[in-house]
């Protein structure tokens, strides 16, 4: 039996998937099969994969799976779930790698807690330079049943660390949860499906995956008009709340998440990609904001949280103002594009 299925898309990393890899390689779980997409990358990235597993005695558990043209990382993923034996599934960047017991641990962990849903771990966020890495923590939420509390707690202290968790493979397939075809923020939008959705979770409290910041990646490229793939994005995640019957119970928490997630990352999305900003791109993104929550003055966790009442104000009354803070949240929170 398989028990975990990592899915790797394979785009232009020639120059780090041979650590990616080698960190796959080194897993202490034997019962695991990795599939590697081939996204009609410009370099040689695939074939060093291949030069990489040859004649090791974890080859055959290596697949590689080619799509007809480019799909981007969320489709890419999306093409290799169907080909996927294990009962957890996991995702892992092919320009990041990851400790040698990260599946056994985490695997035998969601085990122990009777085969949950999810199960979460930790992160370093490393970057090339002498800069020092970082910790990256999923919400602090304890292990077992995912009671109201629990979910309520972690949609409104949202983090999309989507490679951090295991996805217990049947909770995707009967949750028919995707990547959007968006090519923006279609992690987020996983993660978040995957949290209003499971029944239980699971946590082992160390940072296994090293998720590297480098130039050129998908995250460090510029676009001025992404703002409008995440903002179809979270239209689509809201849609999907409900059209799963969880809106309801959730409506405030998800409302915030969009508050958050949807306008106001959207906004500093578009003024650290634009080199003018304008404000009528700053008045369509506060259209779709009342688009999908009309009554967000009235939500009780924006009532209570001042300094994003205070931004969505500047937004909408100043945003010649509101330009350089929140290129100074982007800045100090490394968001590049």
């Amino acid at each position: 039996m398989i028990k975990v299925s990592v899915i790797l898309p394979v785009y232009g990393v020639a120059e780090y998937i041979i650590k990616c890899t080698e960190s796959l390689l080194a897993q202490t779980l034997n019962e695991i099969e990795f599939l590697f997409v081939d996204d009609h990358g410009p370099d040689n990235s695939i074939e060093l994969l291949k030069q990489t597993i040859k004649g090791h005695p974890r080859e055959k558990q290596f697949r590689i799976l080619t799509p007809e043209h480019n799909l981007g990382a969320g489709m890419a993923r999306n093409f290799a779930i169907p080909e996927a034996k294990g009962e957890y599934i996991a995702f892992v960047d092919s320009d990041d790698w990851i400790e040698p017991d990260m599946f056994e641990r985490m695997y035998n962990r969601a085990k122990e807690q009777g085969g949950t849903d999810l199960c979460m771990c930790q992160a370093s966020k490393d970057y090339l330079d002498s800069t020092p890495s970082e910790i990256l923590s999923n919400p602090d939420v304890a292990e077992g049943a995912f009671t109201h509390e629990k979910r309520a707690f972690f949609l409104t202290h949202y983090v999309s660390y989507f490679w951090t968790f295991l996805y217990k493979r049947e909770l995707i397939e009967k949750r028919a949860i995707r990547y959007p075809e968006d090519r923006s923020a279609d992690d987020s939008f996983f993660l978040a499906c995957a949290l209003m959705t499971a029944d239980s979770v699971a946590r082992v409290d160390a940072p296994f995956y090293h998720y590297l910041i480098r130039p050129g990646s998908v995250c460090t490229t510029k676009d001025s008009v992404k703002y409008k793939k995440r903002l179809m994005v979270f239209s689509k995640l809201m849609a999907y709340a409900k059209a799963q019957g969880v809106y309801e119970e959730f409506k405030p928490e998800l409302d915030f998440l969009y508050i958050k997630k949807g306008y106001i990352s959207s906004l500093v999305n578009y003024v650290v990609n634009a080199l003018e900003p304008r404000k009528e791109v700053f008045t369509e993104i506060y259209q779709a904001l009342l688009a999908e929550v009309p009554d967000y003055k009235k939500n009780s966790y924006l009532q209570k949280n001042k300094a994003v009442q205070m931004v969505i104000r500047l937004c909408i009354s100043c945003p010649k103002l509101a330009t350089p803070l929140l290129r100074f949240y982007a800045k100090r929170n490394n968001i590049v594009g």
